[in-house]
């Protein structure tokens, strides 16, 4: 059995590294395409890329692991059944749950790493994600000056040039207008022609002009002398230092992210999700006391039999008693001023459901975050019992029937899973609910196929259903 054992998990082994690493690759693709245009123009090196890349391939485990498992499963056990060696080990009297015992431990050994994952490593990754697009966000795209027009995406300088050799870099008919000194339009350099270069660590822009003129005009003015002077400076070449600010990539503090709910783990998710109760709890009572005792409720005490002070009632007031007016103009007064009493109640009401959501909603948030750390092992194990009995019947292996077969499976787990988190963020269902949601539905499933496949069902058997058909029909027609 030892043998039949480590036959089973290394066939299983190879089908789940190929498949998680082929998912997670397709889904990164996905990640980068996302975010291409946040990386794109910025001059930032292959290290940040990839450091961007590999963070980012961490936060997909919770899809990529769930389906490798679906697929290795239905590939191993399809592929023992395509063979015939799922044929050869039941006639040998071997069932198919003790084929599958070393696979069942397996995943269960899978849901843990999972767990960790999920709790440990995933929240990690999101921290540096949110960091590193930051970071990213922060730094400028690299200088590109166009032909033609006045380009000002240096700070201080506006630029234009109005023809250049893309091979050697040149640039003809320069001008640069300094306003660094923020005095308006007082320092202007032309040139013939002249070329750019950056620094290595991108602190400053380098211009080399050749054969040009510099303009500066003074626009101070004094009492006793109001002309402005202009100095004008021939050169045949000149190099011009631009200081530039954010166009080097710098890392920041990790920790700027850290109260995110996709960074923290299960323990601070309790402890945020005992601070936000209690602050619900007050918010609830504020909006209690508020309701009650608003001035548009003169009478608020009058609302609760325990505000009576004992041995001061006198007895009921006859209800008939209370809308007996003087005169017609006292009765249309307290009906005007208790309309609008009502109505400013009724307009700081429509408010009440709004503060309420604003705790309400990140709670609901950390509840649901809390329960989903649980899921990703969950779902491996549901997937597990989906893939192998779904395996054992339809008998293909390979890369074709079972990636279509789990295809289906998956999308159906990933749109239940998708809208029951929404759901329970917006308070329609609760975060129990919303965040175990596409268990409920998966596990029957699997519990099914699992049943059928252990009775040797050919539940995907076209004949079967065929065959089925005919003899329901020939049953009709004999009664008649």
């Amino acid at each position: 059995m030892k043998k039949l054992d480590l036959f089973v998990l290394k066939s299983f082994l190879g089908p789940f590294m190929m498949t998680f690493l082929i998912v997670l690759f397709v889904l990164m693709l996905q990640f980068l395409w996302l975010y291409i245009d946040e990386l794109v123009g910025k001059g930032l090196g292959l290290g940040v890329i990839f450091e961007f890349l590999g963070w980012g391939s961490a936060t997909l485990f919770p899809l990529a692991l769930p389906l490798a498992t679906l697929l290795a499963s239905i590939m191993t056990m399809g592929s023992f059944g395509e063979n015939n060696e799922l044929l050869a080990m039941k006639a040998a009297g071997i069932p198919l749950l003790r084929i599958l015992a070393p696979l069942m431990i397996l995943s269960v050994f899978i849901s843990i790493a999972a767990f960790f994952a999920s709790n440990n490593l995933i929240p990690v990754a999101y921290e540096k994600i949110y960091t590193l697009r930051d970071d990213i966000g922060k730094t400028k795209e690299e200088i590109k000056i166009p032909t033609g027009i006045f380009y000002n995406g240096i700070d201080g300088y506006t630029l234009r040039i109005v023809d250049r050799d893309n091979e050697s870099g040149m640039m003809y008919n320069v001008m640069v207008y300094d306003h660094s000194k923020n005095e308006g339009n007082i320092s202007l350099t032309v040139a013939d022609s002249g070329m750019i270069r950056t620094s290595l660590d991108k602190t400053n822009l380098t211009f080399t002009l050749f054969h040009g003129t510099n303009y500066e005009e003074s626009n101070q003015v004094n009492v006793k002398d109001s002309i402005y002077t202009l100095q004008t400076v021939y050169f045949d070449m000149q190099e011009v230092v631009i200081p530039l600010k954010n166009y080097a990539f710098q890392k920041s503090d990790k920790s700027k992210y850290n109260n995110e709910i996709m960074t923290k783990g299960l323990a601070q998710l309790k402890v945020d999700e005992d601070s936000l109760k209690i602050q619900l709890e007050k918010t609830l009572g504020q909006l209690v006391r508020r309701a009650t005792y608003a001035d548009n409720l003169q009478y608020s005490s009058q609302l609760d039999t325990s505000a009576r002070i004992q041995g001061k009632f006198k007895g009921m007031i006859s209800a008939d008693s209370l809308f007996k007016w003087e005169n017609t103009k006292s009765e249309q007064e307290a009906l005007r001023r208790a309309m609008s009493q009502l109505n400013q109640q009724i307009s700081n009401t429509r408010y009440y459901p709004q503060e309420y959501d604003q705790i309400a909603y990140p709670l609901r948030k950390t509840i649901q975050e809390g329960f989903r750390k649980f899921t990703l092992s969950i779902a491996c194990i549901i997937f597990f019992f989906i893939g192998a009995p779904l395996g054992a019947i339809i008998r293909k292996g390979g890369l074709g029937t079972p990636v279509i077969v789990s295809m289906l499976f998956f999308v159906i787990y990933w749109v239940v899973d998708i809208s029951g988190k929404k759901l329970a963020n917006d308070g329609a269902i609760t975060p129990f609910i919303g965040a175990f949601i596409s268990t409920f539905v998966l596990f029957p499933m699997g519990a099914f196929l699992t049943w059928k496949s252990t009775k040797d069902s050919a539940l995907f058997n076209a004949d079967s259903y065929l065959a089925f058909f005919k003899n329901f029909f020939s049953k009709i027609k004999r009664k008649r």
